[in-house]
C-alpha cells in the first residue's frame, strides 16, 4: 500500500514508493560520484579527498537548497583548467576563498533574479568553451595514462604539451597496462551490466590487478598525495584581506558564471527528461549557498553535474532527496573505506576523466556548427581556441564581444529604408519602391519605407538611406514605420535629427508607429515636436493629410505623376475619397 505525504513543490505528491527510488538512486550516483570526485580534484590540482568534501557539502546542500527537483551537485570536469590555473597562480588558500567568493556572486545572481539571463550567452560561445575545456582535461591525463616521469604540470595547455614530448620516453608499461585495463573495464561495463557503473568496476578491478602482481610499480594516490583521511576536516573561516578580494574577484566571478551556466543547463537537460520545470534563481541560490559553506569544510567550488544528474533520473529518483542521499552514501564510503581508496593508481583515473572529457565535448554539436561555415561558426572556433591556448575567461569574454558584434550587424543589416511611391495602376496595390525612379517621382511628396530595429547599430544608416536619397526639399516626408518593433535613443536622436531639419522647410508625417518606438518618442519629447496630429494608423490617412496640407492647385500638372491625382499629365484631379485607396 502507497501512502501519500502531504508535501508541495518538489516534494509534491511525495510517497513512500518515491523514497524507495530516491534510497536507491541515491545510492547508485552515490558510488559513481566517489571516484568522479577524487579525479576532478587531483585534476585541479588539489588532493583527492577535497573531491570527496565537496561531493558531500555541496551535493546535500544544493538538492536541498537548489531549484531542481533532480539536480545533482559537486565537482565537475568544466571546473579543472580554471581551479587548476587558480591553484597554480594563487595556491589552496585562495582558491577556497575564491569559492567562497563565487558563492556571494551566485546567491546575489539569484536574489536578483539574473537567472534567467544565463540562456542569452550565444550556444556558439557555450560550445566552444566546453569542447575546449574538454582538450585540455584530456591531454591533462596523458601523463598519468603512460606513466611519464619528470613532467611538470603548467598552467597552459601548450606547455604541458611540451612537457608530454619532452617526457615521452619516460613510459611507464604498467601504468599503460593499468590504464588499458580500467579503460576497457569502463567501456564494456555498461554494455554487460546496464546497472553497474563503469567508473568504480574500473577502478576497482584495475586497482586489484596492479596491487596483486606488480606492486609499487604504479602511482598510486596514497604514493602522491598521501593517505586519505577517513573523516570530514574541521570548520575553518579563511582569513580574508581587502587586498585578497582585490586580487581574486576576477577568479571568482569566472568560477561563479560558470558554476551557473552548468547549473541550469544540466537543469534544463533533467527538465527535458522529466517533463518538469525548474527554477532557475532559486537554482542559483541553492548553489551560492553550496559554494560559501563547501570551502568552510575545504571542499572546491561545485556545480549542478550533468552526467550525475541524467543517471539520477535513469535510476528513478522522485525528488530532491536521491542528491541528499547521495552525499550521504559518499560520507559513509569516506568513513568506511578511505585507507583502501589511497591504493587506486593514478593510472586508473586517468581513463575515467578522458572519458569525462569525450563525453562533454560536444563533437556533434561542433561539428554541425562548424559545417555551417557561417558568422557563428567563427565564434566557435574563436572561443574554442582561446580556451585551449589560453584561458576561459578571456575567451567567453572575446566570444561574447565577437558574438554581440556579429549580432549587431545582422541587426543593422535588417534596416531597410526604401523610398516608395503609390501604384496609380492598381488600386489595390500597396506602395511600391520599383516605381520610384529619376524620372518618376514627386517633388513635393518623399515617402519611405522603414523596416527593422531603429538602433545604434543601424541608426547612421537609417539617416544617410534618407538624406542621401532626397536631392530636393520635399514640403512633406512621410515616414510608413509599420515595421520598426524597437528604437533605442540612438535610433530616436537620429529621426530626431531629420524631423528637425525637414521641419525647417515643411513637415514631417509617420504611420503605423508600434507601441514601444511611440513610447520612447513620447519619453524624449519628438512625439510633441512633430505632433500627435502628424501620426497616423494607415499611410492612406497620412497621404489625405499630406495633399491637404500642400493645397491640390499646386499638385496639378505635375510631370511626375507620382499619385492619382496627376496622373496622365492632363492635370485631372481625383477626389479624397478616391485617395483612400492607398491606405495600408
Amino acid at each position: 500500500m502507497q501512502y501519500k505525504l502531504r508535501f508541495k513543490g518538489r516534494y509534491s505528491n511525495y510517497s513512500i514508493r518515491s523514497l524507495q527510488r530516491d534510497i536507491i538512486s541515491g545510492i547508485v550516483v552515490g558510488v559513481i560520484a566517489i571516484p568522479l570526485g577524487m579525479a576532478f580534484a587531483i585534476a585541479s590540482g588539489v588532493k583527492p579527498e577535497y573531491g570527496i568534501y565537496t561531493t558531500i557539502i555541496a551535493g546535500i546542500l544544493i538538492s536541498l537548497l537548489g531549484g531542481s527537483r533532480y539536480q545533482i551537485g559537486g565537482p565537475t570536469g568544466a571546473f579543472i583548467p580554471i581551479l587548476f590555473g587558480i591553484v597554480m597562480t594563487y595556491g589552496l588558500d585562495n582558491l577556497l576563498i575564491a569559492g567562497f567568493m563565487a558563492g556571494i556572486i551566485l546567491f546575489l545572481m539569484g536574489i536578483f533574479k539574473l537567472g534567467s539571463l544565463i540562456k542569452f550567452i550565444p550556444k556558439p560561445v557555450t560550445i566552444g568553451f566546453t569542447s575546449g575545456i574538454a582538450v585540455i582535461i584530456f591531454a591533462g591525463q596523458i601523463p598519468n595514462f603512460l606513466g611519464l616521469t619528470g613532467v611538470v604540470q603548467h598552467e597552459y595547455f601548450l606547455e604541458n604539451i611540451y612537457e608530454i614530448i619532452g617526457n615521452i620516453g619516460t613510459i611507464n608499461l604498467f601504468s599503460l597496462f593499468t590504464a588499458a585495463i580500467c579503460l576497457v573495464t569502463v567501456l564494456y561495463t555498461p554494455k554487460l551490466f546496464p546497472k553497474i557503473p563503469g567508473p568504480l568496476i574500473g577502478l576497482i578491478v584495475s586497482t586489484l590487478i596492479a596491487s596483486f602482481f606488480y606492486p609499487n610499480h604504479v602511482a598510486t594516490i596514497g604514493s602522491t598525495f598521501g593517505e586519505i583521511p577517513s573523516n570530514l576536516p574541521h570548520f575553518n573561516i579563511p582569513d580574508f584581506s581587502i587586498g585578497q578580494i582585490q586580487k581574486l574577484i576576477g577568479p571568482a566571478f569566472v568560477i561563479a558564471m560558470l558554476g551557473a551556466i552548468e547549473s541550469l543547463l544540466s537543469a534544463v537537460v533533467a527538465d527535458g527528461m522529466t517533463s518538469t520545470k525548474h527554477n532557475s534563481n532559486k537554482e542559483l541560490i541553492g548553489q551560492g549557498i553550496a559554494n560559501m559553506i563547501t570551502p568552510l569544510f575545504g571542499g572546491i567550488p561545485a556545480t549542478g553535474a550533468i552526467a550525475r544528474t541524467a543517471t539520477n533520473i535513469k535510476n528513478g529518483a522522485a525528488s530532491p532527496i536521491s542528491g541528499v542521499i547521495h552525499g550521504i552514501v559518499v560520507l559513509i564510503i569516506l568513513v568506511l573505506f578511505a585507507p583502501y581508496a589511497s591504493k587506486i593508481p593514478l593510472a586508473s583515473m586517468a581513463p575515467i576523466l578522458m572519458i569525462v572529457a569525450w563525453n562533454m565535448s560536444e563533437r556533434h554539436v561542433f561539428l554541425h556548427l562548424l559545417k555551417t561555415k557561417t558568422e557563428d561558426s567563427l565564434v566557435l572556433v574563436v572561443t574554442f581556441l582561446l580556451t585551449v591556448f589560453f584561458n576561459l575567461t578571456l575567451a567567453v569574454e572575446l566570444g561574447l564581444i565577437l558574438a554581440v558584434i556579429i549580432f549587431i550587424k545582422r541587426m543593422s543589416d535588417m534596416m531597410v529604408t526604401t523610398k516608395v511611391l503609390p501604384n496609380p495602376r492598381n488600386r489595390l496595390e500597396k506602395v511600391e519602391p520599383q516605381m520610384v525612379t529619376d524620372a518618376h517621382d514627386c517633388p513635393q511628396i518623399s515617402i519611405f519605407n522603414v523596416e527593422g530595429p531603429l538602433f545604434f547599430g543601424a541608426a547612421q544608416t537609417f539617416e544617410q538611406s534618407i538624406m542621401n536619397t532626397i536631392h530636393y526639399r520635399p514640403k512633406v516626408l512621410l515616414l510608413r514605420m509599420g515595421k520598426v518593433p524597437f528604437i533605442d535613443t540612438t535610433g530616436e536622436s537620429m529621426l530626431s535629427s531629420i524631423v528637425h531639419d525637414f521641419s525647417k522647410h515643411g513637415i514631417v508625417i509617420l504611420s503605423g508607429v508600434n507601441e514601444q518606438p511611440k513610447k520612447v518618442l513620447r519619453k524624449t519629447g519628438l512625439y510633441q515636436f512633430i505632433g500627435e496630429d502628424h501620426f497616423f494608423e494607415h499611410t492612406g490617412e497620412a497621404i489625405d493629410f499630406a495633399l491637404l496640407h500642400l493645397n491640390k492647385d499646386k499638385c496639378l500638372g505635375c510631370k511626375h505623376f507620382a499619385f492619382r491625382e496627376c496622373e496622365g499629365l492632363s492635370g485631372a484631379t481625383k477626389t479624397i475619397e478616391d485617395r483612400r485607396v492607398y491606405s495600408t
